[in-house]
C-alpha cells in the first residue's frame, strides 16, 4: 500500500463518537467526491478501509444507506440517487439543491472537532499525500471552486498556510513543506503518518549531513595528500642538488621523517619528531622545506 494509502487507513480508524463530527466528516467527503449535485451524490474511492467507512459514516450521519454499493474488484463506487435520501442530505447542511454552485456552510463547522473531522472527510474524498522518503506534496483538490476558496479560509483560521492552484478543471489546496504537513496530518487524526513524515525528514537531513561531512573530509584528505607530495618532491630537489645537508638540523629531522612517512598527517609526524613539536611547529617547518626547494 502507498503511503497515501496508510494515511486513509490510519484515518479511517478514529471512531464516529458524535454525530456532528460524522456529518462534518460526511461533509467534506461530500464535497470533495467525485459527483456530488442535485441528482446524485457518488464517492469513488480505492483504499479498503475507507470503502468500509462510508456506509458506517452515512448512517451516523444521516441514518441513511447507499442506494449503489460497490461491486468486487477495481474502485469501489458508493451511490445514492433517491431524491429523498438526497433531501436529507441537502437540508443537514442548509444547502438548496437546485444551487449553481456549492458553498461551505460554516454554520455546521462551529465547533473544532467538527473542523478537524470536515478537513479528515475532504482528504478521505479528494486528498493525496507522497510518499515522505521521496518528496513532501499534501493537497485536496475538488472540482467546486467556490468550496476549494472557502476551504482555504477556513484552513487558515486554523494556523494552516496551504497554497492553491488550477490543474486540470480542479482546484487544489496543496502543501509542500513537511512540517505543515505533519501538522494537517496531526489536525485531522493521523498522527502517526505525521511522525513518519517528521522521521523521513531527519533522516534526509542526517545523510545530508554525513554526505557533507563526507565530501568535506575527502576534500580535506585531498589536499594534505597534495601538500605531502609537494613536501618530498621539495625534499628530494633538494637532496639531489646537495642542499639538504647544509640546513639546520630541525629542517633535517623534518625532511627525514616526510621522507620515511609520506602518508602520515601532520600530527602523526609531529609527534615522531625528538622532542615531539606541535603541528604549527611542524607545519612551519614544512613551508620553509618548500620555499628552499622552489628556489
Amino acid at each position: 500500500m502507498s503511503f497515501a494509502g496508510d494515511v486513509k487507513t490510519e484515518l479511517c480508524r478514529t471512531p464516529l463518537s458524535r454525530r456532528c463530527c460524522a456529518q462534518a466528516e460526511a461533509y467534506g467527503t461530500l464535497l470533495y467526491c467525485n459527483t456530488f449535485q442535485s441528482g446524485e451524490a457518488r464517492i469513488v474511492t480505492e483504499n479498503e478501509a475507507f470503502a468500509q467507512r462510508l456506509p458506517v459514516l452515512f448512517k451516523k450521519a444521516f441514518k441513511l444507506t447507499f442506494d449503489r454499493l460497490p461491486q468486487r474488484g477495481g474502485k469501489q463506487v458508493f451511490s445514492i440517487t433517491s431524491p429523498e435520501k438526497l433531501a436529507v442530505i441537502y437540508q443537514s447542511f442548509g444547502t438548496d439543491p437546485g444551487a449553481l454552485a456549492l458553498h461551505v456552510n460554516f454554520a455546521v463547522l462551529e465547533e473544532s472537532c467538527c473542523r478537524a473531522s470536515f478537513l479528515r472527510g475532504a482528504f478521505l474524498a479528494g486528498g493525496s499525500v507522497t510518499d515522505p522518503q521521496k518528496g513532501y506534496h499534501l493537497e485536496l483538490a475538488t472540482s467546486h471552486h467556490s468550496v476549494s476558496r472557502e476551504v482555504l479560509a477556513l484552513m487558515r483560521e486554523l494556523d494552516q498556510e496551504p497554497k492553491s492552484a488550477q490543474r486540470k478543471g480542479n482546484t487544489v489546496i496543496y502543501f509542500k513543506q513537511s512540517e505543515k504537513i505533519e501538522d494537517f496530518l496531526t489536525c485531522i487524526g493521523a498522527p502517526l503518518s505525521a511522525m513518519e513524515v517528521m522521521n523521513a525528514k531527519l533522516e534526509r537531513d542526517l545523510r545530508g549531513k554525513v554526505n557533507r561531512r563526507v565530501n568535506c573530509d575527502a576534500a580535506n584528505l585531498d589536499k594534505a595528500v597534495e601538500a605531502a607530495m609537494a613536501q618530498v618532491e621539495a625534499i628530494r630537489r633538494l637532496e639531489r642538488e646537495g642542499k639538504l645537508i647544509t640546513l639546520p638540523d630541525k629542517l633535517r629531522e623534518v625532511a627525514a621523517l616526510r621522507l620515511a612517512h609520506p602518508e602520515d598527517t601532520l600530527a602523526q609526524l609531529a609527534q615522531r619528531c625528538d622532542p615531539p613539536i606541535t603541528k604549527s611547529a611542524l607545519n612551519h617547518r614544512l613551508r620553509k622545506l618548500v620555499e628552499l626547494g622552489r628556489e
